[in-house]
């Protein structure tokens, strides 16, 4: 599972999810790719799901490029805690999503088998996706 090897600081605050992507809005390496509609945190468990979906149905022909990287840590407390105490230990990562981000990339396949590759991914997503093409 993707996880950074070393963070600055160990717990971070939640922060907000407004506004749209400017960074990473564009296809930068394969000439189709998926693209987020919606907003909110993906996990690393949920980029690997969708990773192994598209892989699989490709039969690992062409390349997948994943865009995104999990590197903001989500702390939690044990069920029944009582209040207080402090912030949780470090649980998972997560990457925020912002509408327009670019998630996954893909090339060296025929575009009826990159949209339904891409397809079962956006399936393991909690959020609405888009197929794009690049503009040749």
């Amino acid at each position: 599972m993707l996880m950074p090897r070393k963070i600055k600081y160990r717990k971070q605050q939640r922060g907000k999810r407004r506004g749209k992507a400017m960074r990473g809005a564009k296809i930068a390496f394969g000439r189709f790719a998926l693209k987020s509609l919606g907003r909110g945190w993906m996990t690393a468990r949920q980029i690997e799901s969708a990773r192994r979906a598209m892989t699989r149905f490709i039969k690992r022909e062409g390349e997948v490029w994943t865009r995104i990287f999990p590197d903001k840590p989500v702390t939690s407390r044990p069920p029944e805690v009582r209040m207080g105490k402090g912030k949780g230990p470090l649980d998972h990562f997560v990457v925020v999503i912002k509408p327009g981000k670019i998630l996954f990339e893909m090339d060296g396949v025929p575009e009826k088998v990159a949209r339904e590759a891409l397809r079962l991914a956006a399936y393991k997503l909690p959020f609405k996706t888009k197929f794009i093409k690049k503009e040749d």
